[in-house]
């Protein structure tokens, strides 16, 4: 299996600033953060606004001979970009897919939607399903592979339902990232299990773990909860039972890091969860 960092976990590195470091560390490979996204609210840059290392969507087509020069100038290859366009958003997909088949990467996130308990699943569901064929046909058409994640929050939080939303697709346009510190969040199943059900459509790793910590008491007297991500050694997901996993299924693909703590450095996370994992992989 090949290493790659996502760069949103990458906020305050410039994107040649990123390569380089990914490059000396010994990675394989960079997953680029694409969108329009906002500025931080304090100036600092952060994981989710005001990230240096985040290419804009509204000029991703022709930022890409600029990307794809940058990266492979650095030795890196580039297993997916990372974009936030949703399905239901057809000309902002259209986009990323342009821009991915321009930098030569062999796939992009596209995203399903949101849900929150507070309307009916099924029908949601069955919409998305509809407006992902259309993803799936405009994908095909660019040569690159539409990838759901499997995300707390939204219509596909486990394995199991992702595999479900895209029954019937064809794995060559459409597949999932597999994310096992989103499923500590919402949706675990045993690891082995979801990747024996997703199958064919098991496209891509992304590498994080989290934590659950106690905020309180509720009103009734229960515990409150709540999760937080975590440094890859102190989480809840079991990484060395993950790889075990991908071994049994066969998976010989991408391992890409998405590492949200801050109890480190950038810097020293970048070099510690690459020779963590490198271990697991050795053992």
């Amino acid at each position: 299996m090949r290493c790659a960092y996502f760069t949103a976990g990458l906020p305050e590195y410039t994107p040649e600033e990123a390569v380089a470091a990914l490059r000396d560390a010994g990675y394989d490979g960079i997953e680029w953060r694409v969108t329009d996204q906002a500025p931080s609210a304090d100036g600092r840059p952060g994981f989710w606004a005001g990230n240096r290392c985040t290419w804009p969507l509204t000029t991703f087509v022709e930022d890409a001979p600029r990307i794809r020069a940058l990266t492979e100038s650095a030795g890196l290859s580039m297993p997916n970009v990372g974009a936030y366009v949703t399905c239901d958003d057809l000309p902002a997909v259209e986009r990323a897919l342009q821009g991915t088949a321009a930098l030569g990467a062999p796939g992009v996130r596209i995203n399903v939607p949101r849900y929150d308990g507070t309307s009916p699943y099924l029908p949601l569901r069955e919409r998305s399903r509809a407006q992902y064929r259309e993803v799936a046909a405009m994908a095909r058409r660019y040569g690159v592979r539409a990838l759901i994640e499997i995300h707390m929050g939204n219509i596909t939080p486990s394995a199991s339902a992702a595999a479900a939303f895209l029954e019937g697709f064809d794995p060559r346009d459409v597949g999932v990232i597999h994310d096992a510190g989103n499923m500590v969040y919402e949706g675990y199943e045993q690891y082995r299990l979801g990747l024996e059900t997703l199958g064919p459509y098991l496209a891509h790793v992304h590498i994080k773990n989290a934590r659950w910590e106690r905020t309180g008491t509720r009103a009734d007297g229960s515990v409150e909860w709540r999760a937080t991500f975590a440094p890859l050694r102190k989480g809840i997901a079991d990484l060395s039972g993950l790889m075990r996993a991908l071994r049994a299924v066969g998976y010989d693909g991408w391992l890409s890091f998405e590492d949200f703590s801050t109890e480190r450095p950038t810097a020293e996370r970048i070099i510690d969860n690459l020779a963590y994992v490198r271990h697991l992989l050795a053992a």
